[in-house]
């Protein structure tokens, strides 16, 4: 118990000053702590009520958002202006804290003899305008059973927009022709754009060359082995198992799975705030440069 609580409890009985005394305060400390008490009550009152707030925004995010994020959230929800520290001080009181990410385990299986295209992106993964540079890669997504599925994506490098995406049981070419199909119906044209991947064999394969040329999109790859030439793409796929396993080692199943990643990519690109965005969503903030070709295509 605090001692000056101990002395306003029981002043009546001894005195103030003989407990001062004895528990070793000064009681012009004393007298300054009971004049600041209904100070520090409101001060109390308002940190219950942004701990409320707090819960519901980490809540929403699925646990995910740390101090960042969660400010930026409660900034934008009507409550005014809040102070960073403020919220980290809160969030520790109450428990709360962000997802933080582990390392990963390289799966990219090159092809030696497959061609190769040249490093356009040397490892500067930003761009002025979306739908001109995107970077592609495949994770695996385990399951209980020891089975796989395979996410694979095309990231829009100016917006962090995953554009196009393909969920499969295999990791056959057709999964990252489908990702770039997916992007393509997304951005209606990909023309002229960079798409950055690593040497995989599914990314060095004739046919997803060829789709690459049909879409108008020009390859770049990094260099064999060098996980810091795709490394948004590298630091995409570990966010996404960790955010969605949640500290599992597996998916229960194939359906839990496909429908937990649907989920958190929607929310992804939605809700999800990005610290190089200026904590605002991929689509809230291609929204904010009111570019035509990063709107959806419509639906058929």
């Amino acid at each position: 118990m605090n001692r000056c609580q101990f002395v306003e409890d029981h002043q009546r009985r001894y005195g103030v000053k003989r407990l001062c005394r004895i528990l070793g305060i000064a009681r012009s400390s004393f007298y300054y702590w009971r004049s600041t008490a209904p100070a520090r009550a409101a001060r109390q009152t308002a940190d219950a009520q942004l701990a409320a707030r707090i819960r519901r925004a980490h809540r929403d995010s699925d646990g995910t958002h740390g101090v960042p994020r969660s400010t930026a959230e409660l900034r934008e929800d009507g409550g005014g202006r809040v102070n960073h520290k403020r919220v980290a001080r809160v969030m520790r009181s109450i428990g709360l804290a962000g997802l933080r990410l582990r390392r990963r385990h390289r799966t990219t299986v090159p092809d030696p003899a497959a061609a190769k295209a040249p490093d356009l992106i040397g490892r500067d993964f930003t761009a002025r305008s979306p739908n001109t540079k995107y970077v592609g890669d495949i994770t695996h997504i385990p399951l209980t059973s020891g089975k796989f599925l395979y996410l694979a994506t095309v990231i829009d490098l100016a917006s962090r927009r995953p554009a196009g995406w393909a969920l499969a049981d295999h990791i056959r070419t057709e999964l990252v022709t489908d990702a770039l199909a997916a992007a393509r119906r997304t951005r209606r044209t990909l023309r002229d754009a960079v798409l950055h991947t690593d040497h995989g064999a599914q990314y060095t394969a004739r046919s997803f060359a060829a789709a690459c040329r049909q879409a108008g999109v020009i390859q770049s790859m990094s260099a064999v082995g060098s996980s810091a030439d795709n490394a948004l793409a590298e630091s995409f796929n570990a966010t996404c198992k960790h955010e969605t396993l949640q500290g599992r080692r597996a998916f229960a199943d194939e359906r839990e799975a496909r429908l937990t990643l649907f989920r958190w990519l929607h929310r992804y690109n939605t809700v999800r705030r990005h610290t190089a965005l200026g904590h605002r969503s991929p689509i809230t903030y291609e929204h904010t440069l009111d570019t035509p070709s990063t709107t959806l295509a419509s639906a058929a």
